[in-house]
């Protein structure tokens, strides 16, 4: 699936990611009447109201652009009915042929991290049958159990080709309280990043490995260090827009050639109505404010890299 990422990105022009992390509160009022015309101010009310929106959002932007990142967080939140249209929004992101990466977090031990594994990149057995769960082509793992939590998903990514995105440093705040702690005179991360080179060279793609990384924007120059510790692997660099990311601040995320990172923006794309510089399409034309955000963050990322 990395040879597809890649191919999708070179294609585009656009090494970014779409972020569908539907808050209520993003979602415009007309889109939520609706929902709670048909099904109540119910969880499953809350549910088709974010199926709306996303549709609408990829509607509007999946010429753009090479991927989505579902977090599941905000799906789960309204139970079932969140996660039956979790996976609508997969299987209808894939209909338009892009690369869906879940952004799933997960992290566990033995048969735990292989139930998540196949139930999110795998194929679950039933009897004499083979069921695809979630079927994302991307997951997000927490590597702080060791390689005991990530193996069971290097193996159904090399039976699947699909892929990982580790968590190596991370764009929050408080991220430093943990990996930016010194281990023989080394930050944490440095060395979670030598794993993640480690394990991805084994699963090497065409140009690019399997398992990739997340590397927070906020950290520009730790993303220049980690660049070198893992050339081979794609680093998802989450933080952009909101949380202060800028194209500039991106340049040492990417290889030589362009290639190699690809720039995660959420709320600064699919909320972009709410925003000033977009306030002009109103919030019945959301979806056209995510559209402009997405080609303004293209132009912002590839301006950049053609500066670099």
């Amino acid at each position: 699936m990395i040879n597809k990422l890649v191919e999708k990105i070179k294609k585009t022009g656009a090494p970014i990611v779409v972020g569908l992390d539907p808050m209520l509160n993003y979602i415009p009022q007309h889109i939520q009447d609706q929902a709670f015309a048909e099904y109540g101010e119910t969880l499953e009310g809350a549910a088709e109201a974010i199926w709306k929106f996303n549709k609408e959002i990829v509607d509007k932007t999946y010429d753009l652009i090479p991927a989505v990142k579902p977090q599941i967080a905000m799906y789960e939140q309204f139970g079932v009915p969140g996660l039956e249209a979790f996976k609508k929004t997969v299987d209808y992101c894939k209909s338009k042929d892009l690369v869906v990466i879940g952004d799933i977090k997960r992290g566990d031990i033995g048969s735990t991290s292989a139930a998540y594994a196949v139930g999110h990149l795998g194929k679950a057995k039933v009897g004499g049958k083979e069921y695809v769960p979630f079927d994302e082509d991307f997951v997000t793992v927490n590597p702080y159990l060791g390689s005991d939590g990530v193996k069971p998903f290097v193996e159904v990514c090399k039976e699947e080709k699909k892929g990982l995105f580790i968590l190596v440093k991370t764009s929050n705040p408080s991220s430093g309280e943990f990996q930016d702690r010194l281990i023989d005179g080394r930050p944490l991360y440095e060395l979670v990043g030598e794993k993640v080179a480690e394990w991805g060279a084994d699963c090497m793609g065409n140009e690019y490995s399997y398992i990739g990384a997340v590397v927070g924007a906020t950290y520009p120059e730790m993303g220049r260090e980690l660049r070198k510790i893992m050339p081979k692997s794609y680093i998802l660099v989450p933080g952009y827009g909101a949380q202060g990311g800028r194209g500039k601040d991106l340049v040492h995320f990417f290889n030589e050639d362009g290639l190699g990172a690809i720039v995660n923006s959420s709320r600064g794309i699919i909320a972009a109505y709410k925003q000033e510089a977009y306030a002009k399409f109103g919030e019945e034309n959301f979806s056209d404010a995510s559209r402009a955000a997405v080609e303004d963050m293209i132009a912002d990322i590839s301006g950049a890299l053609g500066g670099k």
